[in-house]
């Protein structure tokens, strides 16, 4: 047995049971796990987010612009309550956007929209800056040029108007020119339609013009160039009325076709009206007839504007007249001279008058007789050539 000496012996903290076994029990490790979890829930929503904001990106862009050419232009009418949501919504119901929201988006992303009551010519499918441009262009700065010949009915300018302004219709320019809502100062009681009243020419159609606003233009430059024609006195003076003068203004358009015939052709219509005698034109018989109707064969027909059957001047005009039409119907030629050829074959003392007309030659030019064997020699001739 060997002997320790306590007295030199070192106490070493290992020597104590107790503060040993303190010394030796495990320390717990750090508690990291929940840390982890979060940092890679993290990164996974980022990714998340990251592709969602790539597909919604494609989405926004494929509907911004969408694929493909844009559709044939469509009306789209702003009304004067509308608001960004309400167009928004109808641009989508008629095609023209994909989506009402992402519109909306747009619009509030670049520079707003102030709203421009009127009609606007958008294409569906069209790139949605286009469509925010052409909202934005006021309808008024936006024309298109229509050509209105001398001698069109209104039923024909109705149809022109539509051609060139397919927003435009031809029903409601008719119904527009008949019911009275647009008049002419010339109009009498009890005749709604504008015929003849609406003057022939070249018109700006605004894009935000409706089909009474055009008529109603029409009318306004008809009155200006009757009173710069000076209508009303020189009906008076021929002893009509200033509609009565348009409506044998018409008569003119529709017969004449080259300038000299019109004062001439104006000339023969007064001297029957004084006489009493039928106007019997033929221009009058073919008006409101289907296209192709045989004049000669409505001959027997009794209509209104059957000045054979009836004396007198028709109910309306036949068409819209020209400036040079309203001019021959306020100053027709004087009647032939005594001396003139066709008076030569008159007892003496009866009065010389241009009583009847024919067509002549192949530019449409007409002659003149003052005697009903006159005008039949005349007739016979033009058949001989095939005017007739």
């Amino acid at each position: 047995m060997t002997y320790v000496d306590e007295t030199t012996w070192r106490h070493d903290p290992w020597d104590d049971a107790d503060i040993t076994d303190a010394l030796v029990v495990e320390r717990p490790r750090k508690q990291r796990r929940p840390f982890k979890w979060l940092a890679w829930a993290v990164i996974f929503a980022m990714m998340i987010a990251i592709v969602g904001a790539g597909v919604w990106g494609l989405r926004y862009l494929e509907q911004v612009n969408p694929a493909g050419d844009p559709g044939a232009p469509v009306t789209f009418t702003v009304n004067a309550d509308d608001t960004l949501q309400s167009i928004s919504e109808r641009l989508e119901a008629q095609g023209l956007v994909s989506s009402a929201s992402v519109f909306r988006f747009y619009v509030d992303h670049h520079g707003g929209l102030e709203l421009i009551p009127g009609y606007f010519q958008l294409r569906p499918s069209d790139h949605m800056g286009n469509i925010m441009r052409i909202l934005r262009t006021p309808p008024s700065d936006t024309f298109t040029k229509v050509t209105f010949p001398e001698g069109y009915t209104y039923t024909k300018m109705g149809l022109r108007l539509q051609e060139e302004v397919p927003r435009l219709s031809a029903v409601d320019f008719n119904i527009a020119a008949t019911d009275g809502s647009v008049r002419s100062s010339f109009q009498p009681d009890g005749i709604n339609s504008l015929e003849g009243l609406l003057f022939p020419d070249t018109y700006q159609v605004s894009n935000g013009e409706s089909e009474a606003q055009v008529l109603l233009r029409m009318v306004k430059l008809m009155e200006r160039v009757a009173a710069q024609e000076d209508l009303a006195d020189g009906a008076a003076a021929l002893g009509v009325t200033p509609y009565q003068v348009l409506i044998v203004a018409s008569m003119i358009e529709r017969e004449a076709r080259v300038p000299e015939d019109r004062a001439k052709i104006a000339r023969v219509i007064y001297n029957r009206l004084f006489i009493g005698m039928p106007l019997g034109i033929d221009a009058t018989l073919l008006y409101g007839q289907p296209p192709g109707s045989s004049p000669t064969a409505l001959r027997d027909v009794d209509t209104p504007y059957n000045t054979y059957m009836h004396a007198g001047l028709p109910p309306t005009p036949i068409a819209n007249p020209g400036r040079a039409s309203i001019q021959a119907a306020l100053h027709p030629a004087p009647n032939p001279p005594q001396g003139d050829p066709i008076c030569l074959a008159l007892p003496d003392g009866t009065p010389c008058a241009y009583l009847y007309y024919v067509i002549a030659d192949e530019d449409g030019g007409h002659v003149f007789a003052a005697t009903l064997e006159q005008h039949e020699a005349n007739v016979r001739a033009a058949r001989d050539k095939g005017l007739l």
